[in-house]
């Protein structure tokens, strides 16, 4: 079992080198928008559920407010949101779509699915990565979870 602890074996080197693929895929595709693989993931979110707060959209991405609050001055700066105070609770700031994103987002679905069918993965595939995806995080979020204990 000494060939276990080689590089080429390591899961976690794996999944590093498909996450970069992945991050090269989809900032090729995401800069004729001018919008990072960050930004896109943010758009997501908003487009499942338009006028959610900073830390409701960190909570939906794992990401921190140091990390999100930066961006989402960027994509406001660039048109794509639009961050509005509540008029009830003043302490409450919503990040809001702004047309050009609501404009543009079939031809981002669009670009980014012809940029995956390019790689020739098939439904039944996707599917069952995502699946075994899916299992894997929760796997190690629960382990992670009893170590922070």
């Amino acid at each position: 079992m000494k060939d276990s602890f080689i590089l080429e074996n390591q899961l976690c080197f794996s999944v590093y080198e498909v996450n970069s693929q992945f991050n090269k895929l989809y900032t090729k595709v995401l800069q004729d928008f001018g919008l990072t693989y960050p930004q896109y993931l943010t758009l997501l979110v908003l487009w499942e559920k338009n006028g959610l707060t900073v830390k409701e959209i960190g909570e939906r991405l794992n990401l921190g407010t140091g990390t999100l609050t930066p961006m989402i001055k960027r994509m406001e700066a660039n048109g794509w949101v639009k961050k509005e105070r509540s008029s009830v609770d003043e302490r409450k700031v919503s990040t809001f779509l702004q047309p050009k994103a609501i404009k543009e987002k079939q031809a981002i679905i669009e670009k980014i699915a012809a940029e995956v069918n390019s790689c020739n993965i098939e439904f039944q595939e996707y599917a069952k990565l995502m699946s075994q995806l899916n299992l894997l995080h929760k796997k190690l979020e629960q382990q992670n979870k009893s170590l922070s204990k």
